[in-house]
């Protein structure tokens, strides 16, 4: 009797635990919903009621590219008056279909580095100079911005104004130190990309010999050519300035910055010559044309792109960058 009577009080105490159980299976289940319904009991639920728009941004990848190309007839003379259907454009060869072109003789932006290292000490009068020459030529909603660069330092005399006068820091610089010509470049693309303006110059007043950057003569290219802007570079080297024997590569670096990016290589350092290159300069960035394409290539992988800017029009030279470097995931 005694053994049944155990028997019997064990089975009511596991079937307490078993239905408690699930009670608590059943409270932790609804608890969720019930709160809810405590929350807000009375709120009905509007048929009306759109539901709210997801809040994940959509991107859309484009390839468009925008080239500025100046054209010239075999006398230098800028020519003016072409339309969409005289250019063609190759990416790589392949032919590529131009969505716009630009003709109106739109302001630039443009930043200018002169070159105050310890090379530049005889000829930083012909540097000064070649500044002042070049704002002055300025004309209204042109924007420009100053630079020098010597030793470890690239240092901002004049933040972008249409002021046609030179800094004063400009006549305080001394020539000290080593050269930091490719983080000078580099600093000016970065400062380029930002504005509004499509048209875009770098002017390099400098002998060319890099002896100090932290950034690589390819890095300073493709900072160039991701802002768009050509580079303007006159030749302040020795044998420019006082017809001696060539010391370095300075010379050729530029030249070389100055056709892939689309803009000049100027060999008069100082004189009526270069107030001439200078006008002519300013003259060239208000009246290029501005065109416009997507390219065909869709695949992004940071590799080189060469382009070539044709004219329909036998007799004519035309001078745009050399290409491009595709973005990369």
């Amino acid at each position: 009797m005694r053994f049944c009577l155990l028997i019997f009080l064990s089975s009511i105490f596991l079937s307490g635990i078993f239905l408690s159980g699930i009670f608590l299976s059943v409270a932790f289940v609804m608890t969720p919903g019930a709160r809810a319904l405590r929350q807000d009991p009375q709120k009905p639920q509007d048929p009306q009621k759109k539901s709210e728009p997801s809040e994940e941004v959509i991107s859309v990848e484009t390839n468009l590219i925008v080239v500025n190309a100046t054209v010239t007839d075999a006398l230098e003379n800028y020519v003016s008056g072409l339309k969409i259907g005289d250019f063609k454009i190759l990416e790589d060869t392949a032919p590529q279909r131009i969505l716009d072109l630009t003709v109106d003789e739109a302001p630039f932006a443009a930043a200018i580095l002169l070159d105050t290292s310890g090379s530049m000490g005889n000829k930083l009068s012909l540097a000064r100079a070649a500044c002042g020459n070049f704002l002055s030529e300025l004309r209204d909603g042109d924007m420009v911005a100053v630079y020098s660069f010597s030793g470890f330092k690239v240092k901002m005399l004049q933040d972008f104004s249409e002021s046609r006068d030179a800094p004063e820091a400009v006549w305080d610089m001394k020539a000290r130190d080593e050269t930091p010509l490719y983080d000078a470049i580099v600093k000016a693309a970065d400062a380029l990309a930002q504005r509004p303006e499509r048209r875009r110059a770098i002017l390099v007043v400098s002998d060319g010999a890099d002896t100090k950057s932290k950034a690589s003569l390819d890095e300073a290219a493709r900072k160039t050519l991701d802002a768009n802007a050509l580079i303007y570079a006159v030749d302040m080297s020795d044998r420019a300035v006082f017809k001696t024997e060539r010391k370095d590569n300075g010379a050729d670096v530029m030249k070389m910055l100055a056709a892939k990016t689309g803009g000049r290589f100027i060999t008069t350092p100082g004189g009526a010559g270069l107030r001439d290159a200078f006008a002519g300069t300013v003259e060239e960035l208000r009246r290029q044309y501005t065109l416009t394409y997507e390219s065909t290539n869709e695949k992004l992988d940071g590799k080189w792109r060469a382009i070539e800017v044709r004219v329909a029009r036998p007799g004519l030279n035309v001078r745009a960058r050399q290409g491009y470097y595709a973005r990369k995931k």
